[in-house]
């Protein structure tokens, strides 16, 4: 049997539209088979490599920019049913040891769980996922082991993961997060679902 397209997410729990693409992305897989690899990487690294700034930060000055930013963001919710959203209290948020703690995982049931346990903790309940204790508590609800997961996430070789899926990024022209890639076209945004669609199913134009 011939395996599907593929829609690589470049991903990082920080950013809260990585939450809504994510969340937006199932039902694109859903219609046309892709399959969609999430691959960690961290969004400050991206910003520090490219001179990128986060919205909040580049844009906070201009009259009107956030506040249409946030619009998008209802547009987006309501479009999709995503009713369990919430901006985390403690936004801007530190997903560095979830980040690695994701690398920790290679792809798989246990990597998903993760994904979708970690997701939930920054953006449904608004917890301080920088605090181990809070991060491991998560984790172990899902049935995770998350003792060993931040064991792991502080090793050497999993550091180096998370390092080298960012700087791989950047060289293939990532500037922020939710960006996408399916084959060699790059798609950012959330508000793009309709072009990797296209792309997936071969209709681009």
């Amino acid at each position: 049997m011939t395996a599907g397209p593929t829609i690589e997410f470049i991903f990082d729990f920080a950013s809260p539209n990585a939450y809504l693409a994510h969340k937006g992305l199932k039902g694109v897989s859903q219609r046309t088979g892709a399959r969609i690899a999430v691959i960690p990487c961290l969004l400050g690294g991206i910003f520090k490599a490219t001179g990128n700034q986060a919205p909040f930060v580049a844009f906070g000055g201009i009259k009107g920019k956030l506040d249409y930013d946030l619009l998008e963001i209802r547009r987006f919710i309501a479009r999709h049913g995503l009713t369990e959203f919430r901006m985390n209290p403690h936004f801007p948020v530190n997903s560095l040891l979830a980040m690695r703690g994701l690398c920790a995982l290679e792809p798989g049931e246990a990597f998903d769980r993760y994904v979708e346990a970690v997701l939930a903790g920054f953006w449904e309940q608004g917890l301080a996922m920088s605090d181990p204790a809070v991060l491991q508590g998560v984790l172990d609800r899902a049935g995770l082991d998350g003792a060993d997961l931040l064991a792991r996430a502080g090793t050497d070789p999993v550091k180096a993961r998370l390092a080298a899926n960012t700087a791989a990024a950047v060289d293939r022209g990532v500037f922020g997060i939710p960006t996408f890639f399916v084959g060699d076209e790059m798609v950012f945004g959330k508000e793009r679902l309709d072009q990797i669609e296209a792309f997936v199913a071969g209709t681009a134009t």
